[in-house]
C-alpha cells in the first residue's frame, strides 16, 4: 500500500486526504495543532473545517512532522500559498520523494508559483514536483460527488504516478506536463472569482457574470501563454473548468468574499465573514505585478487590486470594467 503524507489539515488538505484514502493509499495528515490531529486520529473528524463528516479509518493524523513523513512514498502539500515559504523554512528539507502541491496562488512579493516555492524554500527536487488543479470544490468532493481534475508534472511519467494517488471512484484525474499553465490558471481564477462574486453582490445578473467569466478566461489565457503555458490548458479543466466552478458556486471562498464586497463590506470584514483563506486577495497583487512586468493587460485583476489594496469602491470599479472603450474581442 502506498503511504502518503498530507501536510496541512485545513478543509482542502483533509478532503484530499479522504480522496487518497478512498483511492487505496494509507494517508497521514500533518496538522499544526495537536488537538486537530487527535480529533482526526481518534474520532475521524475535523470539525473546525468539515463539521461532522466522518473520514476513512485509513486517514491518520499527527502534529509531528517527522512522524508524518516517516516512510512516506510521496508528499502532498496543502499549506496556503502565502504562508508556505515561512512554513517550509521551519522544516528540514523535504525528502527525495514525489511531491504534489494542492495550493493555488502566486506568492505575494516574489510572484513565484507554488511549485517554485517548494523547490526554493523546501528543497524539493524540481523534477519531482507536480500540481493538482481543476473544478474541485472541496465541499462537493467531500460528499464524494463525481468530478474531474488535472495532475500536471514536469514529465509524463511523474504525472502518471501522481494521478494514481488520486484514483478515487468519484474523481477522475487527467494528466498534463504543463505545470506552469495549470498553476497560472489555478491562481488567477481566484482573482476573477472575487470580481464575479462582487458583481453578484451588487445585484447584477447573468449577463454581467457571463461577461466577466468569459473576459476573465481571456485574461488568464493571455497571461499564461505569455509566460510559456499552453493555450489548450486554459480551455480545459484547469482553466475554463476551474474558473466556472469557482466563479459560480457559493462553496467558493473567493466567490463568497466577492459577494461580501459587493454588499458593501470592506476587505477585512469580508474576509472575516468567509472565515477561511481566500487566496485571491493576496494573489491579485502578484498577478498584476507579474503581468505588468511582461506587458500583459489584466484589467479584471487590476480592478480587484484597486478594491482590496487601495480601497476603491467596488461599484465604481465594476462599472468602469464594463464600460471600457470599443476594441476587438481577443
Amino acid at each position: 500500500m502506498t503511504r502518503l503524507a498530507v501536510l496541512g489539515a485545513g478543509s482542502w488538505g483533509t478532503t484530499v486526504a479522504q480522496v487518497l484514502a478512498d483511492g487505496g493509499s494509507e494517508t497521514m495528515l500533518w496538522a499544526r495543532r495537536e488537538e486537530v490531529a487527535r480529533e482526526i486520529r481518534e474520532e475521524h473528524r475535523n470539525r473546525r473545517y468539515l463539521g461532522e463528516h466522518e473520514l476513512p479509518a485509513t486517514v491518520g493524523a499527527t502534529s509531528q512532522l517527522g512522524e508524518a513523513l516517516e516512510g512516506a512514498d510521496g508528499i502532498v502539500v496543502a499549506v496556503p500559498a502565502q504562508s508556505l515559504r515561512a512554513t517550509l523554512q521551519t522544516w528540514p528539507a523535504l525528502p527525495p520523494v514525489p511531491v504534489l502541491s494542492l495550493a493555488k496562488g502566486l506568492e505575494r512579493g516574489t510572484d513565484a508559483r507554488i511549485s517554485e516555492v517548494l523547490v526554493e524554500a523546501g528543497g524539493a527536487d524540481p523534477e519531482r514536483v507536480g500540481v493538482l488543479s481543476g473544478p474541485n470544490l472541496s465541499g462537493e468532493i467531500l460528499q464524494r460527488r463525481p468530478c474531474g481534475s488535472v495532475v500536471a508534472a514536469p514529465s509524463q511519467e511523474l504525472a502518471d504516478v501522481l494521478a494514481t494517488w488520486c484514483e478515487a471512484p468519484y474523481l477522475r484525474a487527467y494528466t498534463s506536463t504543463d505545470v506552469l499553465g495549470v498553476e497560472i490558471a489555478g491562481a488567477v481564477k481566484n482573482v476573477i472569482a472575487i470580481a464575479v462574486g462582487a458583481a453578484v453582490g451588487l445585484g447584477h445578473g447573468h449577463n454581467t457574470t457571463a461577461s466577466l467569466i468569459t473576459r476573465g478566461l481571456a485574461e488568464i489565457t493571455r497571461l499564461g501563454v505569455a509566460l510559456g503555458g499552453r493555450r489548450e490548458t486554459f480551455a480545459g479543466l484547469a482553466g475554463m473548468g476551474d474558473l466556472v466552478a469557482t466563479c459560480s458556486s457559493p462553496l467558493s471562498r473567493n466567490h463568497r468574499l466577492g459577494l461580501a464586497l459587493g454588499r458593501g463590506l470592506d476587505v477585512e470584514a469580508a474576509a472575516a465573514e468567509v472565515g477561511q483563506t481566500a487566496e485571491g486577495v493576496a494573489t491579485a497583487r502578484a498577478v498584476t505585478d507579474l503581468a505588468a512586468r511582461i506587458g500583459v493587460d489584466v484589467p479584471i485583476a487590476r480592478a480587484v487590486v484597486a478594491v482590496v489594496d487601495h480601497g476603491a469602491r467596488i461599484d465604481e470599479v465594476t462599472a468602469a470594467l464594463l464600460s471600457r472603450s470599443v476594441r476587438p474581442e481577443q
